[in-house]
């Protein structure tokens, strides 16, 4: 990734970071890569992650050098998990997901032109794709659940997005804006999303939008696995079953108060 630090506010840098940072959970990241991912040079990166360490923002292993999410961070999101959080109302219906699939089922939600996952079940079938954890950021379009939300957003908003976002450099030939809306297209007629292998050879991914109170995708319910368990005769099951339980967490939230 080019580097494009000048003129950036030093707030934009350092929630960069911080993304950067949760998107290497639970392993940590060098310094070096944080900086690739943000687009900062080296020397910039270290300054402000060393800032962000010293509050308690985000820690650094002595042995390894590798950056990981911080004690304070825990505290804030406690503390917004009261306006927020969702996941009470989610781990139930992920897990009926998961064990009626026998997939791994995932909870993302959407943040501007992303989506990270913030909740995951592991599923009973032994084989597992291990592209999506907690705190794994992807663009929308990219990945089920990012395909979901966008396919499900006002045309008007999709096209703005495909103007400020160019995928296939990072992501390939087959997440150009002609690919992303074929995708969209089947999505809508279907109403599930199918990611057959785009980001990884042989782990395929489907997801559902999760509606608001607005009637907006907010979030997506998401199943990955290997490519044996997501042949095409079994789509129409598995996209039935995402889209019952979106529907079920959807209303959920919708009525919460």
């Amino acid at each position: 990734m080019q580097t494009s630090e000048q003129g950036l506010p030093m707030v934009a840098k350092m929630a960069g970071l911080l993304r950067a940072v949760g998107a290497a959970e639970p392993a940590g990241a060098s310094t070096t890569d944080l900086a690739r991912a943000a687009g900062l040079t080296r020397p910039t990166a270290h300054r402000i992650l060393t800032s962000l360490a010293a509050e308690g923002l985000i820690d650094r292993a002595s042995d390894t050098g590798r950056w990981s999410l911080g004690p304070e961070l825990y505290l804030l999101g406690a503390a917004a998990g009261n306006r927020y959080d969702i996941i009470d109302h989610a781990r139930e219906v992920l897990d009926e997901l998961s064990r009626a699939t026998g997939e791994s089922a995932f909870l993302s939600a959407r943040r501007g032109d992303e989506t990270v996952c913030v909740l995951t079940q592991d599923g009973s079938f032994p084989l597992r794709s291990h592209v999506l954890h907690e705190g794994k950021r992807f663009p929308l379009g990219v990945a089920s659940a990012g395909l979901a939300i966008l396919s499900h957003l006002p045309e008007r908003e999709v096209a703005d997005y495909f103007a400020r976002a160019d995928l296939e450099p990072a992501w390939g030939p087959a997440h150009g804006e002609d690919a992303i809306r074929a995708r969209i297209r089947s999505t809508l007629t279907t109403g599930y999303a199918v990611n057959p292998a785009l980001i990884v050879e042989g782990s395929w991914g489907m997801g559902a939008a999760v509606f608001d109170r607005g009637g907006r995708p907010a979030w997506a319910l998401s199943l990955t696995g290997v490519e044996t368990r997501f042949r095409p005769e079994r789509h129409e099951e598995l996209g039935n079953l995402l889209l019952e339980h979106a529907h079920t967490l959807s209303t959920r939230l919708q009525a919460r108060k």
